[in-house]
């Protein structure tokens, strides 16, 4: 049998053929992956165009936006300043440089602070002062500071707003406000100072008549007396009212305080048939205030107390501590005050009495207020009065564990 073999031509042929089919499927599979490539570049092109467009336009909007927000801050009449996070001015518009001077880029704030601004009694108010151009002119002005909170950077906008005018009209209206005031001082003390004034000359010219008896010659003169003995009262109030009196404090014991007003004023209402209650519940405590001025002002409160109470009424002094406070209370059995009038109270020259400065309860406000207190009432018709005066109290070293032990469980009537 004979083996016949493929001959080595037709070995090569096939393997030609295979290799040639072989680079067909890979060139076919090249195209193909070359096609999508291209698919995608011209997708990702046209994508990468609109991103690009889309950029273009926010690029534009935010430098129109810009342009917007420079025009608005050199337009603003208010200053503007942008700080660093080293308080460093980053920015400031033409306001800012008109009314702090320039130059302001890249200054400390708070070097510019200490060389151009004074500070005022005001908070967040200052006076400017700087040299013009050339040093030929003082620039001043009073400006008004808003700082916005530090970002998450540590940067943070000053808002800067001239109230030169505004200030100077405030003041112009207090300064119209006080000559109103004393011109309606002035009308009312006239009016105050009429009718006593002519009764007493009414009187004194009584006395030129040789036929009085003596008797009446004496009443004529002691009526006359009394009339300028009025005078002189409404006049050392009015001066009281009008000047002041220098506070003099010192620390007061508050129990004494209360027993030297008993001493005072107890004989005159016993005399009018009235009792006086005191209660002292200030525990031996001391109370920084004018003594002479505090005591005027209750013996004030007390005479208007008995002048409104009848024989067998009660008149009560009180004192409370609080907190934070020392609270004194004056309370009356009397017809009381309408709510009307009571809006009137504390006013110069507001009174209810034909006898009346109308002054007294003006200078008891005035006192409390200048030892950082303040007073108010309450009454109803035909319930009483109460008035009632708060006072800052002074814990010296030692009351505190007794006053703070005790503090709530104070009287409060």
């Amino acid at each position: 049998m004979i083996d016949i073999q493929p001959s080595s031509t037709t070995v090569d042929q096939e393997q030609l053929k295979l290799a040639f089919d072989a680079f067909n499927a890979a060139s076919e599979q090249l195209s193909d992956v070359y096609q999508d490539l291209q698919l995608q570049v011209k997708q990702l092109t046209h994508e990468l165009a609109l991103a690009n467009g889309e950029l273009h336009r926010q690029l534009s909007a935010k430098e129109a936006l810009s342009q917007k927000l420079t025009l608005l801050l050199n337009a603003l009449p208010g200053g503007v300043i942008a700080l660093n996070a080293d308080e460093r001015v980053e920015q400031v518009n033409p306001a800012a440089s008109l009314m702090l001077g320039d130059p302001l880029i890249n200054l400390s704030w708070k070097g510019i602070i200490d060389e151009r601004l004074l500070p005022t009694a005001i908070a967040n108010e200052w006076n400017v002062e700087w040299q013009s151009s050339g040093n030929i002119a003082m620039e001043q002005c009073r400006i008004r500071i808003e700082s916005s909170p530090a970002d998450s950077a540590g940067r943070r906008i000053l808002l800067i707003h001239d109230i030169t005018e505004a200030y100077a009209m405030q003041e112009q209206i207090r300064r119209n406000q006080r000559l109103t005031s004393m011109g309606e001082m002035a009308a009312n003390l006239a009016h105050q100072l009429r009718t006593p004034l002519s009764t007493a000359l009414l009187y004194a010219s009584h006395l030129g008549n040789d036929a009085l008896m003596p008797d009446e010659r004496q009443k004529f003169a002691t009526k006359t007396i009394e009339r300028l003995k009025h005078l002189e009262h409404l006049t050392g109030d009015m001066l009281r009212f009008v000047k002041g009196e220098t506070a003099q404090f010192e620390s007061v014991g508050i129990s004494t305080l209360l027993m030297d007003l008993q001493q005072v004023i107890e004989p005159q209402i016993k005399r009018s048939g009235m009792y006086l209650n005191i209660h002292d519940r200030s525990q031996g405590v001391n109370l920084m205030t004018d003594r002479k001025a505090l005591c005027g002002a209750f013996i004030n409160l007390l005479e208007n107390a008995v002048q409104v109470s009848a024989a067998g009424d009660e008149i009560t002094l009180s004192c409370d501590l609080k907190k934070n406070d020392v609270v004194f209370r004056v309370h009356d059995n009397g017809p009381g005050i309408d709510n009307m009038l009571r809006e009137h109270l504390f006013e110069p020259f507001f009174t209810t009495r034909t006898e009346g400065t109308g002054l007294g309860l003006a200078i008891v406000r005035a006192v409390v207020q200048s030892m950082g207190g303040f007073i108010e009432v309450n009454s109803a018709p035909q319930l009483g009065s109460e008035f009632i005066i708060r006072l800052p109290r002074t814990i010296k070293d030692g009351e505190n564990a007794r006053d703070e032990g005790g503090a709530g469980g104070y009287s409060n009537e």
